[in-house]
Formats: C-alpha cells, sequence, structure tokens
C-alpha cells in the first residue's frame, strides 16, 4: 500500500525516547512546563539571532547518564554480579565547551570521567575531569603524550593510558625512568590493553574490530606486552583490557561474541599472573535510534538487553575461570550525546510552487494537446485516475517534442508543464490505496523542494559523508496533515547539500505561503559527531546556539548564548590576513571613480555591516501588502 503521508507524529514513537511530544501544532519538550520548541525558537529570534539554531538541553544529557548507570546498576543487581560499573565520554563525540561544561556538570554524582584520544583532548580531559573519576586515553601516542598522562597522575587525576602498540609500552617504560628516577615511591598511570579481536561489528564501522582493524595489539603482541610488564616490574600497572567493536552498533550478536572473546582474553591474563588486572572497557558503539519509520529501525536491542548481556556473560566467564568478576567499563558517546542538541532552521523558499492553477496562462486558443491536457484536469476523478494520468503522459511526451521543433511557445510549455504536474498529484491522492512502484515513481517526480537556512556540510556532515538520516520535522501546523513530498535543499553551493525525498522512507511537510508564514524545520538527534565534525564548505560556519535551562518553577532559560561566527571571524580562522583585506576593501571603494564621497560613505558603513554578521542568508519576508518585514 502507497503511504502519501507520514503519521502526523513523524514517527517520535520510535525516536523520540519520550523527550518530546506533540501538543495540538507544536512539538514540545516533555520536561518541567513542557515549552514548544517553537515558542523557544521564537524567543531566541526576538532577541536579534537569526538563521539556524542550534537548541541545546542539558537535562537530556543528565537523562541519558542516569538511564545508562540505573541499567548496569539495576543488571548488577539482578545477577549478583560483584564488580562495578563505570562510563566515560568519548571526546572525539563532540568537544564543544557548552556541551562538556553541562555533561561534566549533570554527573557528578556518577563519578563520571573522559576519553582523551589526542594531546588536546587530554589536556581538555585533565582540566574538565574531577580529581577521582576515571580517564581513559586512547588512540596512538607519542613520548609527549604519555609524559602528559605521568604530569595528570601526579596531578591525582585516575588515569589509565590505554596501549594501541608494543612500541608504546616501551616509550611508557622509558618515560617512567625519566619521572620517576629519583623516586622511593613511584607515580605511574594504570595501563590498559586494547585487543585487537577476531570479532568483528556490523555496519559502516565494522572495520573497528577484526584483525584487520587499525588498532589494538594481536595475541602475539599482548604476550609480548605482558612479558615486558612482567620485566620491568609493572605487572601491578596493568589495570584494564579494551575493545572496541565499532560505532552505532545496530546489531547485539557481535557484541556478545566479542564479549566472549575478550573476557576470556582477560581471564587468561588475569590466571597467568595479572594480578592487578580489575576492569574490561567494552569501549563504544551503543547505537541509537535515528529511524522515523518502523521498517526501517536502525537497532534490534534495548539498553536493559545490552546491560543484561554484558552483566551476564562477564559473569559467566569468571565464574568459569574462577576469577573475580571485572569493573565494566563503557565509552558510548553517542548514546550519551546525540539527543540533548537540536538543530532548528527556517524554511527561505518552496521551488515548486509555480506548480498551482492560478500559475497557468492558457491563452484564447492554446494547442490542442494543451487543451486536451485542461480537460483531463478539469474532468479527473477516482474512475478515471490511472488512465487519464496515462494519457497525460504521453501528451507531455508529444508536447515537449513540438516544443524542441519549435511548433509551441514557452507559454505552452508552462502550461504543459503545471497541469501535467497537477494530475499526478491529484491521481496519486486517489489513488493512493494502490501501491505500484508506477506510483512511487511519479510521486518523486511532485516532490516540492524546500530550501533551507543551513549546511548540511556543517550541521548534518554524517548525512553528507555516510547518508546518515536524521529525524526531521516542522515544529509548527503538526494538527494539519503534511502533504508534500519533500526534498531539502541547503544554501551551499553544492549539489551535495540535498536530502532528498526517498520513497522507501518518505517525508512529507506542509504547502505553505512563506510570504505569510514562518515555517522551521528541527534535525533532532544531531550532538553526537555532527558539530566536530562539520566543516566550513562554503565558509558556513557553526550556528548561533544556546543552552535551554531550566528553574526549579520548571520555567525555561536560555543561557550560555554563542553566536555565530562573522565572516571577517571565519577568514581569520583559515588564515587570511583580514586587516589586509579590510584595508583594501576599503581603499578599493574610496578610489572607485563611479560615485561621490557621501556615496562612498554610505557603502562603506554597509559593507562593514555586511561583514560583521554571519553568511547564512537572510531574507526579506512580505508579510502583508504593507510590505512588513522579517528576516529569516
Amino acid at each position: 500500500m502507497l503511504k502519501i503521508v507520514n503519521s502526523l507524529d513523524y514517527g517520535i514513537d520510535i525516536w523520540g525516547e519520550d523527550n518530546f511530544l506533540i501538543k495540538g501544532s507544536t512539538i514540545n519538550l516533555n520536561y518541567k512546563k513542557q515549552p514548544s520548541l517553537l515558542e523557544i525558537t521564537q524567543s531566541v529570534r526576538s532577541r536579534g539571532y537569526k538563521g539556524p539554531l542550534l537548541l541545546r538541553f542539558p537535562h537530556l544529557i543528565k537523562k541519558q547518564i542516569s538511564t545508562l548507570y540505573g541499567e548496569f546498576e539495576r543488571a548488577k543487581e539482578e545477577f549478583n554480579y560483584q564488580g562495578n560499573f563505570q562510563a566515560v565520554f568519548p571526546l572525539k563525540v563532540n568537544q564543544y565547551p557548552n556541551f562538556i561544561n553541562a555533561l561534566m556538570d549533570v554527573s557528578k554524582a556518577y563519578n563520571y570521567g573522559l576519553e582523551a584520544g589526542s594531546k588536546a583532548e587530554l589536556i581538555l580531559a585533565m582540566s574538565h575531569t574531577p580529581l577521582g573519576a576515571p580517564i581513559t586515553v586512547n588512540g596512538f601516542k607519542d613520548k609527549e603524550m604519555i609524559g602528559l598522562c605521568f604530569i595528570a597522575v601526579n596531578m591525582g587525576h585516575n588515569l589509565t593510558i590505554t596501549i594501541e602498540g608494543v612500541g608504546e609500552l616501551q616509550t611508557i617504560i622509558l618515560v617512567n625512568k625519566e619521572f620517576n628516577a629519583e623516586r622511593e615511591h613511584p607515580i605511574i598511570p594504570k595501563i590498559g590493553f586494547r585487543i585487537r579481536l577476531h570479532s568483528m561489528g556490523v555496519g559502516m564501522w565494522a572495520k573497528s574490530g577484526g584483525y584487520s582493524s587499525k588498532f589494538g595489539l594481536t595475541s602475539t603482541e599482548l604476550l609480548d606486552a605482558y612479558e615486558l610488564l612482567k620485566t620491568h616490574n609493572l605487572l601491578d600497572k596493568l589495570w584494564m583490557i579494551h575493545f572496541h567493536i565499532g560505532s552505532q552498533m545496530s546489531n547485539i550478536a557481535p557484541l556478545k561474541k566479542a564479549l566472549r572473546e575478550a573476557g576470556n582474553i582477560y581471564a587468561d591474563l588475569k590466571n597467568r599472573g595479572a594480578f592487578a588486572l580489575g576492569a574490561i572497557n567494552i569501549g563504544g558503539g551503543l547505537a541509537v535510534e535515528y529511524s522515523q519509520h518502523k521498517h526501517a529501525k536502525e537497532i534490534n536491542y534495548s539498553l536493559r538487553e545490552f546491560a543484561n548481556d554484558v552483566v551476564y556473560l562477564m559473569k559467566e566467564i569468571s565464574k568459569s575461570k574462577k576469577i573475580e568478576e571485572p569493573d565494566i567499563f563503557t565509552e558510548s558517546g553517542r548514546f550519551i550525546a546525540s539527543s540533548h542538541a537540536v538543530l532548528i532552521a527556517p524554511v527561505l523558499e518552496l521551488f515548486s510552487q509555480e506548480y498551482h492553477e492560478k500559475s497557468l496562462r492558457l491563452k484564447t486558443i492554446n494547442p490542442p494537446l494543451v487543451t486536451e491536457l485542461y480537460d483531463l484536469w478539469c474532468s479527473l476523478k477516482r474512475s478515471n485516475a490511472r488512465e487519464y494520468l496515462h494519457d497525460s503522459l504521453d501528451h507531455m511526451e508529444s508536447l515537449l517534442t513540438l516544443f524542441d521543433l519549435g511548433y509551441i511557445d514557452l507559454e505552452d510549455r508552462s502550461n504543459t508543464e503545471i497541469l501535467v504536474n497537477l494530475i499526478i498529484k491529484k491521481s496519486i491522492l486517489l489513488l493512493k490505496d494502490e501501491g505500484t512502484d508506477e506510483l512511487k515513481m511519479l510521486q518523486s517526480q511532485i516532490q516540492e523542494r524546500y530550501l533551507v537556512n543551513f549546511s548540511a556540510f556543517q550541521s548534518l556532515p554524517d548525512f553528507w559523508g555516510l547518508k546518515q538520516h536524521f529525524p526531521i520535522l516542522p515544529i509548527d501546523k503538526l494538527d494539519i496533515k503534511p502533504t508534500n513530498p519533500a526534498t531539502i535543499w541547503d544554501i551551499t553551493c553544492d549539489s551535495d547539500g540535498e536530502i532528498d525525498f526517498n520513497p522507501d522512507l518518505p517525508l512529507y511537510l506542509h504547502d505553505i505561503d512563506i510570504n505569510k508564514d514562518e515555517y522551521f524545520l528541527a534535525f533532532f538527534l544531531t550532538g553526537a559527531y555532527q558539530e566536530v565534525l562539520g566543516m566550513k564548505h562554503n565558509l558556513f560556519t557553526h550556528p548561533t546556539e544556546v543552552s535551554i535551562e531550566f528553574d526549579e518553577q520548571g520555567d525555561y532559560r536560555l543561557n550560555k548564548i554563542i553566536v555565530s561566527q562573522n565572516i571577517m571571524d571565519v577568514l581569520d580562522d583559515i588564515d587570511y590576513n583580514t586587516d589586509a583585506i579590510d584595508k583594501k576593501l576599503k581603499r578599493q571603494l574610496q578610489s572607485s571613480k563611479l560615485i561621490n564621497q557621501a556615496q562612498k560613505d554610505e557603502l562603506l558603513g554597509k559593507i562593514y555591516l555586511y561583514l560583521s554578521e554571519n553568511s547564512y542568508l537572510k531574507t526579506i519576508q512580505a508579510n502583508n501588502e504593507d510590505s512588513n518585514f522579517d528576516t529569516l
């Protein structure tokens, strides 16, 4: 059966996790006094911030952390598991200060930590992680980075270096001699072994596991590293075994296989003599449901099943190998961060609205085939829809051929395109119960193109690079059935900046008059990876961001507003000499022979105004006949 429109809830019950709800015509936060995203957006815009907005909701970060810890504590109790549960956030997922500061603030009760994979991230972890909370350090490391780890533990940080190769362990031994040569009681970071499993994940990140993966020790290297620690009397520092089989792990089965493999490696090392070994780090990969359609759900398990499998398998392996049950660590960043951020962007234009009956330019005498098309349109009904649809498509081909041969003019061609589009659109509605491939194909032809004031490369790079879909819906008019199959165009000068209509994953939006109504789209689950991977393609920069925080009475406040960079700041970021640009523009204007001095002064003021703003579009919108204007 061909579905003409999505359900009015846009699949919110699939991806929303009860974080949002639809009340009347708007989508609202399911929190405190349940403000609508429309109200919040209008509140921000009333302060003069236009263009796309990134709204952050710190309470959703806290909810995810609480849910993660809660499920593992429940599973521990259910299976009488004696090890502890602990989590760290991988900074690569989102390093932006308004997120990290909120993350550390709302996670204080959980002793939540950070994971670093570079020197800059390690500095962030050292400066933001409370003393005693765990820091894990992954990725390739040089002597200076390992030296920073030694400095961190001398500060009192609870830090574990996860080695990716035997060479890193040799560097740790060297740095240890430099830092602790004169000390009676050496201060050394805890050490973890990242293991290269045979087990692989699934999906786009499956190559994070398996023998060909980029990171981790093979079995041979693992034994070499163990002997090296033993030789240098550092076995008391071997604390953690770590593995990771990929981000956005959609299927639970590969994790269970990897847990058995890693658990047995852990137990072997423990029984071999690694007496201080006490933790197994299962990495990230806990998936987020992005789909808006039940038939295309991305994950086949719940957080409850995930926690149960991890705890149960670690308990069974520990029991069979007669070892103490290890502490369990996770580095689930996507699960923690994705839901907290929502991108709001205004629609600037609908590009197919010319296909309306009012746009027809019929003449007193029209070509016979155009007249027949008009008659088909006027007499179209359920009983003749399929026949008239086929006739109209045949007439269109004939008329376009006549145009190419010079027998009809541009008005006739325009009337042909409009009438055939109207016939297709009405036929699909009349034949909506007939789910044929022909109708699906035609539905793609009548899609509406929505020009939206944002950059997909800056705000949704995973869509551009990986075709990762995000939940999209309007923030108003949700009490009205949307009828337009929608393609979304961003404002970059790049044809890849398009979220095209997919009949198998359809998005329907409202048929609006942008000259009369503001229409905003919300892109959900954008808090993980999208910001840090966003690129300044066409020199569009990070949207203005706002943190939405709530007081004890349940009212929200707009806090920590960071305004989108202006044009000169963006040019400065990519190492242009903006002072030289400024002087050259001024010199060119002052030397112009085309205008007088008063005009030069006026234009100079305008150019400085333009340079002080960001690159997102500002569109004059006529609200009524008196020309009251607003900017988007």
